[in-house]
Order: C-alpha cells, then sequence, then structure tokens
C-alpha cells in the first residue's frame, strides 16, 4: 500500500473554520467550473485511489454506529453499506442492500428483500437478521451511539430502550432474505437509514472483541491498515456485490484538518482529490488547469445567526426581520468569503425537495430595518450580544455585519467562546444570540423540526414557539401524495422566512479539486467529502497504476 505522502506529515493546523463558512450553488445561478472527473469515458480497473478524510486530525472511530463526524463517514463509503444510499445524480435516498421495497397502505410499514449476493468480508452472507440486530444494537437500553434518532420513529423503538420489551417491535424478520420496518407515524426511511451511522454490520464480528481496530462490513474495499492521526487503507473486496465495482485495486485516506498540506501534496499529485478551503478555492479557481477539475457542491447545511427568543429584544418579530433588512449579505459574501457562499432565501437549502426556486432573500433595506424597529418601539437604538467562536465563519462574519447593524441602530457586542461552550449555552438557552451551520436536509420536515416547539432545545435552539408551525409539519407529514407534501413543507419554510427566527446568511458550498486522471467522482450534496469510491476509477496517467 502507497505510504502517506510527506508533505501531510505536517503542523496540523486547525483550518475547519475557513471551511465552514459556506453555501449552496445553483440557488444564485452560478456556472460551476468544467469537471474533468465527470467526463464520459469506460471505467479502468486497477491503481490505488488517495483520498482524504479532512476536517480533523483524527478518526473518531471505526465503528460506524458511534460517529456522526463527516471524515469518519467519509472513510465508511469504504467498508460499509447502509440500507439505502444518497444517489448525486437525482439528489435523492435510493435503495441500496434491497432489490425490492413495498410500502404499506397507511405509508408506516415497508417491506424489503435484500440482494442475493451481499456478503461481509469475512465471507458471510448477509441477512434479514443482520439488518435487524445492527438496528436493535443501535436503539439498545443504554446505548450512546450516534444513530438513536434516525431510528427512534420505529414501531416499539421507545419501548426497547426502555427496557419493556426484549425487542423492537416494528423490526420483524419474514425470511432469510425478507424482513419489514414498522414505523409510529408516516416517514420516507430512506432520508433515516442511508447514512454511515446505520451501516448494517455483521453480529460476530462486532461482538469478537477486535472490531474497533479491524472493521468488518460489507462495502467495496476490506480494511488493510489504521495509523491513528495519519493514515487509513483498504484493499479491494473480490465479493463486493455490484458487478465490477470497486474499480481501483486498494484505497488509502489521509486523515488531516491542515488544509495547506493538502494543497502541497494534491500540486504534488500525491492526492487525486480533496477539499479547498475559501482560500484555496480564490487560488484554484485562478489557476488555468486547476480551475478544470473543480466540482462545486450545493451541501444542505445553512449558515445563520440564531437568536433567542426568550429574550428581548428577540421576542419581537419585527426586530428580527429588521435585522435581515438592515445587513448587505452579497458584501460579506463577495469579499470576506470570497464567494464560497451563496445566500440564502429561507432555511431549506437548494438541493432539498422543499426549497422554493421562486423565493427572493431579504433584500438589503436599511429604510425598512429602520422603520420596523421604530414600531417596534426601539427608534432610539438596541444593542445585544452574539456568541461566537474565533473563526471567519463565526467571528469574522459579525465583524462585517457590525457596521451595517450600526447604520440602522442596532449595537452588537460579541463574546468569543470555544466551539463546546458555545453549543453548551445555546442548548441551555443562555446565548442571545449564536452563528452555526445547521444540517438541513435532505429530509425537509426533519430540518424544520429545528422550530418545532414540541422539541427540545438542543432541536429548537432558537426556542421557537408557533402552534400554527407545528400543525404544518404535522399536516406534511401525515400526507402521503410526494407532491402535496412538498408543497406543505414549502408552506412552512415560507412561514420560518416571514418569522425570522434566525438571520439567513447563507447554504453551505463546498468544492472539491480532483486530479485530471480521476473520473466518477460525485457531486454529494449531503456532504461534499463522502465520496461513493466505489465508483471512483483512474486513467492510465494516474501515478499509482
Amino acid at each position: 500500500m502507497p505510504h502517506t505522502p510527506a508533505s501531510l506529515i505536517l503542523s496540523r493546523r486547525r483550518m475547519l473554520a475557513a471551511m465552514l463558512a459556506s453555501t449552496a450553488a445553483a440557488a444564485v445561478g452560478v456556472t460551476p467550473f468544467a469537471v474533468r472527473a465527470q467526463e464520459a469515458g469506460t471505467p479502468r480497473p486497477g491503481g490505488t485511489l488517495q483520498m482524504v478524510a479532512p476536517f480533523g486530525s483524527a478518526l473518531q472511530s471505526l465503528d460506524p454506529h458511534a460517529t456522526y463526524e463527516s471524515q469518519d463517514m467519509a472513510v465508511s463509503k469504504a467498508f460499509h453499506r447502509s440500507l439505502y444510499n444518497w444517489d448525486s445524480a437525482t439528489n435523492s435516498v435510493v435503495p441500496e442492500l434491497a432489490t425490492e421495497v413495498t410500502r404499506s397502505e397507511d405509508g408506516k410499514t415497508f417491506t424489503y428483500k435484500l440482494h442475493d449476493n451481499i456478503f461481509f468480508h469475512n465471507g458471510r452472507q448477509l441477512a434479514a437478521d443482520d439488518v435487524i440486530w445492527s438496528y436493535s444494537r443501535i436503539l439498545a437500553p443504554g446505548s450512546s451511539l450516534s444513530a438513536i434518532s434516525n431510528l427512534q420513529n420505529i414501531l416499539g423503538a421507545q419501548d426497547y430502550m426502555d427496557g419493556k420489551a426484549d425487542s423492537v417491535a416494528g423490526l420483524v424478520r419474514i425470511d432469510d432474505l425478507t424482513f419489514s420496518i414498522s414505523f409510529e407515524s408516516f416517514v420516507d426511511p430512506g432520508y433515516l437509514l442511508f447514512e454511515a451511522v446505520t451501516a448494517i454490520l455483521p453480529r460476530e464480528a462486532v461482538e469478537g472483541g477486535n472490531f474497533l481496530s479491524n472493521p468488518v462490513g460489507c462495502g467495496p474495499f476490506t480494511f488493510v491498515d489504521h495509523v491513528e492521526g495519519s493514515r487509513i487503507s483498504g484493499k479491494k473486496f473480490d465479493k463486493y456485490f455490484k458487478a465490477g465495482k470497486p474499480y481501483a485495486d486498494a484505497i488509502a485516506f489521509t486523515i488531516t484538518d491542515d488544509y495547506s498540506a493538502l494543497d502541497v501534496a494534491f500540486r504534488a499529485g500525491e492526492i487525486d482529490a480533496t477539499v479547498l478551503s475559501e482560500n484555496g478555492y480564490v487560488m484554484y479557481a485562478q489557476d488555468p488547469e486547476l480551475s478544470k477539475g473543480l466540482i462545486e457542491i450545493a451541501e444542505m447545511f445553512t449558515r445563520h445567526m440564531g437568536m433567542n427568543l426568550d429574550m428581548k429584544p428577540f421576542d419581537d418579530v419585527r426586530v428580527r426581520q429588521a435585522i435581515n433588512y438592515a445587513i448587505d449579505r452579497d458584501i460579506i459574501i463577495q469579499k470576506l468569503l470570497k464567494n464560497k457562499a451563496f445566500k440564502a432565501v429561507g432555511w431549506l437549502p437548494t438541493p432539498s425537495s422543499g426549497f422554493d426556486p421562486d423565493r427572493q432573500a431579504y433584500a438589503f433595506d436599511p429604510e425598512k430595518a429602520k422603520a420596523l424597529l421604530a414600531e417596534a418601539g426601539l427608534a432610539d437604538g438596541v444593542s445585544f450580544e452574539a456568541w461566537v467562536t474565533d473563526a471567519t465563519s463565526s467571528l469574522g462574519v459579525l465583524q462585517a455585519m457590525t457596521p451595517f447593524l450600526a447604520a440602522v441602530g442596532i449595537t452588537v457586542t460579541p463574546k468569543v467562546v470555544e466551539a463546546g461552550v458555545l453549543v453548551e449555552a445555546i442548548n441551555k438557552g443562555e446565548a442571545p444570540a449564536w452563528f452555526r451551520s445547521n444540517g438541513t436536509g435532505p429530509d425537509p420536515v426533519s430540518a424544520l423540526r429545528s422550530f418545532d416547539s414540541r422539541r427540545p432545545r438542543s432541536t429548537n435552539r432558537a426556542g421557537f414557539k408557533d402552534p400554527a408551525f407545528d400543525a404544518m409539519l404535522d399536516e406534511a407529514v401525515a400526507t402521503l401524495d410526494p407532491a402535496e407534501r412538498v408543497a406543505l413543507v414549502r408552506k412552512a419554510d415560507a412561514y420560518i422566512f416571514e418569522q425570522a427566527p434566525v438571520w439567513f446568511h447563507n447554504y453551505n458550498k463546498a468544492v472539491l479539486a480532483t486530479q485530471p486522471w480521476v473520473h466518477g467522482v460525485d457531486a454529494n450534496v449531503t456532504e461534499a467529502a463522502i465520496i461513493e469510491v466505489d465508483q471512483v476509477w483512474l486513467d492510465e496517467t494516474a501515478p499509482t497504476r
């Protein structure tokens, strides 16, 4: 297996902040760069994929059920598979392990027939019992595994977690390859069961004692080695259930959060694809050759300034709207974020099925902002404190906003804290305002639950309380017709946009740089770094062939 590039054994400076101030491309009609990696051609087997696991200096866990970190899930794509998968070509969830899926008339029970050629890396065939065991493991009493929230709507899940039942009632084995999942209410299970945190695992490997150092799955590559904080690698699984895949003979992930080092290694040809920071995006976009390999990805994350509606002045919708009118987002995006962001026109991002392409963003209208403040009895001005981290996407954006707010009579004071302190203060309702990036997809209803008054503060961080909005979500959930459901979701998103419990900043836009010899890299809107590595192939010019 290839060694870790020497150019990556450098100081691992934390540059995640530079990656997070981002948004979704298609919303404003920006044309993406030509993508060499997506050009047509006949896939050629062989070679070693040199990929990256960015955003952190070490993986959190090799157990996919135990981590929701993006870089861990990027690595999991090599070794594990889930019941569903994200199809970047259609921006939708599709069955991955099942050849047939049927739904009951009430929309609550789904019956699956598994492919009969899926094998784990230990040689055993995947069966219905493996799906039931994997989900039961996540829901076990006392479990702290990351996918609990994905599975809690399964019938009987709560009783099982509470120790009131010996099994999950909604998980039913029918035969070796057939099972059903029943839910308490209507859901689209694909949205819940496509991420690595719900991967299907072999019980005997997990309970065998060394799973955390030698993971076993049914993915395209089998585990070879892991050097903590440096690299993880695998080799082609010859019994992978997708015919002809993976194309590569081997894969190696470099684990790092050092974007400077990634840039050096990419330019040296030691990495096949990498994510870019804002500064890297500017440099690569201006380079005649590097720009040809850029893939601009509209991710499902919405960056915003949250407001605590239990505190003044944010309890008044006119103040919240005034803040949205007072700021010139375009200038901030262009000058501070280097155009690596796109202006938000609601909570739901561009790739979401609930996105409304006809809605306009809040205009930059200082006079309108002043008028709203006057209506709220604050013509003489108002002040508040905003909690931020020391990052471009947080403190940097707040500093850029400050002059615009001051121009309409709003004084804002930053309070700089560590990320963990910030999250704790938000969840306790102690922070008046804050800067965050929320996952806002792929399920639009789940994304809008961020403002459901029945949800805890850790979900509904603004403390938004509106029974009319809650009713909109309930109606959407109860609707089986897809088109009608989308219409109801858009109505709910429009309501949140008008009520403005946040300052709507931007949708996350990520950029991948790919080498000219790399083909088949997809634009994954749920997380750019999570690449379908089974479909990536290297042509004859690749250094690792």
